[in-house]
């Protein structure tokens, strides 16, 4: 019977050939001085990730191949559900995601089941433009009338979930393209999830190469509007406002 972490917070790092900068992002969340364990989810690496994240300090779940952030996630999350983790966190593992802020964002959900780290929220100098800023900003427009509340960064992963947020996520948690955000952020608002935004900055990637070129912007365009509107096809998740402990789902 694995032993319950009620009083630990799960950092998810989805990781897929991230060796450059993998061991030292983990280093830096577990220097914090928050009670965190952290787990790297592989995601079907072919370099030394998983070496290297596990010398730094971290669990590494390792899946047989690539699946994407959205299959690493649910991965991570039955991860949590499974050895009683009441909250979780993802950070990335490029180290664009600064630990020192990971307090901040938890704070969040001590008034809402999800809560975003937002890069555009009057804090930081983090910018988008062309294709990419339009995309954000007609999504942010229309997840906040959704949330009922104001939101002008529904793309970060820099995001924590509650106990309540967990279990829709084990419930509907999509793996395509942009679907670990905005999809399931939109099915966990219709299903009675609450979101909140948190101030946050975001670093340069501190390994490996970044993917956007004008052409990655086009379709990122594309696909986030097809997201969108895909995500309200979707069928609501009934989740309970209190869900039972560790404990009383292990039968202890």
């Amino acid at each position: 019977m694995e032993t319950a972490n009620a009083s630990r917070v799960l950092i998810i790092m989805p990781a897929w050939n991230e060796e450059e900068a993998v061991g030292n992002t983990v280093r830096e969340v577990l220097a914090t001085s928050g009670d965190f364990d952290v787990l790297v989810v592989n995601d079907g690496s072919t370099d030394a990730t998983a070496l290297v994240a596990t010398k730094a300090g971290a669990t590494v779940l390792q899946l047989p191949f690539n699946l994407g952030v959205g299959g690493a996630m649910r991965a991570g999350f039955k991860y949590a559900r499974r050895f009683g983790y009441p909250q979780v966190i993802q950070i990335d593992a490029d180290g664009q995601h600064d630990p020192k802020n990971i307090a901040e964002v938890l704070a969040g959900l001590q008034h809402a089941d999800i809560s975003i780290g937002a890069r555009f929220a009057d804090r930081g100098d983090y910018t988008v433009s062309g294709p990419r800023k339009w995309a954000m900003l007609v999504l942010a427009k229309v997840i906040s009338s959704v949330a009922k509340t104001r939101l002008t960064d529904v793309t970060s992963g820099f995001r924590a979930g509650n106990d309540r947020a967990i279990s829709q996520y084990l419930d509907h948690y999509p793996a395509e393209y942009l679907g670990d955000t905005i999809d399931s952020l939109v099915v966990a608002l219709r299903s009675g999830c609450t979101v909140t935004q948190v101030p946050v900055e975001m670093r340069p990637r501190q390994g490996g190469t970044p993917s956007h070129n004008p052409m990655k912007a086009a379709i990122y365009l594309g696909r986030s509007v097809f997201a969108l509107l895909f995500a309200f096809t979707r069928k609501r998740s009934v989740v309970p406002s209190n869900q039972p402990s560790f404990k009383a789902m292990s039968g202890e």
